[in-house]
């Protein structure tokens, strides 16, 4: 029987720098724990090794971000800029995130057990966001591809400027943002969801019941006559 260490990283006795650095060190298949973090910001930033790390309470700003490969849990909340820019790997946060959580992650998993605030997946450029709760306002913003799941509502301006990227809501959408619409679920959708909703965790989202918000493709093409009058 093989046993794994664990490599314990105290936030009381450590900056973040010397954390980063001792991560980033660790050989694949490490197992880390951040203690005492303390809302600290910046932490297991830039990580390109196979890692499983635990964030042991609050965390602050850009939690996970520029990662490729490390799966990352927050027994707590976060602050803004959740899995910025993520290439691969899972982050999963116990809690609730502040802005920007998943903005132009590349590929990976980002999962907020609680709720997002405003502009949740912002500029998406083929991760998943998935939202157990509600999202703020302008979530999806400018998200060019991807997948963005809310379990619960959404706020206001939903999808502005949405590419093509797709958003499924199970809760209720307060309004949508320019270029974005409604489509019909199809088969594809449906199984995309489910694979989604059992990567995430959530029992509560009814994969054949959510509604799926997608680009009207309307901003693709910049007509310079359009408002001219002659």
């Amino acid at each position: 029987m093989v046993t794994v260490s664990e490599l314990v990283l105290d936030c009381r006795e450590l900056s973040t720098s010397e954390i980063n650095r001792a991560l980033r060190a660790a050989a694949d298949g490490t197992v880390a724990r951040i203690v005492q973090p303390r809302g600290r910001h910046n932490l297991a930033v830039g990580l390109q090794n196979r890692l499983t790390v635990t964030i042991d309470g609050n965390a602050g700003y850009f939690v996970g971000g520029l990662c490729d490969g490390p799966d990352v849990t927050v027994d707590g909340f976060v602050g803004w800029s959740l899995g910025e820019n993520l290439m691969s790997g899972t982050i999963r946060v116990r809690g609730n995130a502040s802005e920007c959580a998943g903005a132009s992650a590349h590929g990976g998993l980002v999962v907020i057990e609680g709720d997002a605030s405003s502009r949740a997946g912002i500029s998406l450029k083929g991760g998943t966001v998935a939202v157990a709760g509600d999202v703020g306002h302008m979530s999806g913003f400018m998200a060019q591809a991807g997948t963005i799941l809310v379990g619960g509502d959404a706020g206001e301006s939903l999808g502005d400027s949405l590419y093509e990227a797709v958003v499924y809501v199970a809760g209720k959408v307060r309004s949508l943002g320019a270029d974005a619409r409604f489509e019909d679920l199809t088969d594809v959708d449906v199984a995309a969801v489910r694979e989604l909703v059992e990567a995430a965790g959530f029992d509560h989202v009814d994969a054949e019941r959510v509604t799926k918000v997608a680009s009207a493709r309307q901003l693709y093409n910049f007509d310079a006559l359009k408002d001219q009058r002659y």
